[in-house]
């Protein structure tokens, strides 16, 4: 993504703490408390410019959903989305996903959403790809025990790591899919990246997976 920087953007993320929040540790284990209503509790680990989960928390109001997103001149842009909605079930964090025991109790959260993470594709970054057991440590923590992970992208690659990293890992894949567009998938909301790659005519691969608890 080439960023164009805002540099009113901090300020403006700032101004609005009712939706975001810039120390998501402050609020670790008492996310409810954000919310209008206690209900169970979606996360979009790297949100971008937040069409996604933004029209998420519009089409399921009996959800909350926080949005993540560590770039604050792309974090500004969910924010203006959410100033237009004005959604009860949204709140935004500006900062760096890979601090999820910080952030978020043990089982606090029921479903983590990764879509169109950056596929790291030299190896020697594995370690920074969204699906890498790092992550996925944090992941089984947050996750409450029923939780699970809804995974998208266009990159075959970072497809095929992620299930080898998950199944070794102990996650359970409850469906895969290899080409979302052209399956009888109802209720797909798209992510600006999905719509720009699947009108390339790219296929669009998806995940869902959850880890199974200990006997």
């Amino acid at each position: 993504m080439r960023l164009r920087h805002k540099p009113w953007a901090a300020d403006k993320l700032k101004a609005y703490p009712k939706y975001v929040t810039q120390n998501p540790q402050d609020f670790k284990g008492e996310w409810q408390k954000r919310f209008a209503k206690d209900q169970p509790i979606h996360i979009e680990v790297g949100s971008g410019k937040g069409k996604f989960i933004v029209e998420m928390a519009k089409a399921h109001p009996n959800i909350n959903y926080i949005a993540i997103e560590l770039q604050t001149s792309v974090a500004v842009s969910i924010l203006e989305l959410q100033l237009d909605a004005q959604l009860e079930n949204l709140q935004i964090i500006n900062a760096h996903g890979g601090d999820l025991n910080h952030f978020f109790s043990d089982g606090e959260v029921s479903r983590v959403y990764l879509n169109f993470s950056d596929p790291w594709p030299k190896a020697r970054h594995s370690k920074r790809r969204l699906t890498s057991p790092k992550f996925l440590d944090q992941y089984q923590t947050i996750l409450k025990l029923d939780g699970d992970i809804h995974f998208k992208t266009d990159n075959m690659s970072l497809f095929q790591y992620s299930l080898a990293s998950m199944s070794q890992y102990g996650f359970v894949f409850r469906q895969v899919w290899l080409d979302l567009h052209q399956s009888d998938f109802e209720g797909n909301i798209q992510t600006e990246y999905e719509e720009k790659f699947s009108a390339k005519g790219h296929p669009i691969y998806r995940l869902e997976a959850y880890y199974p608890p200990k006997n």
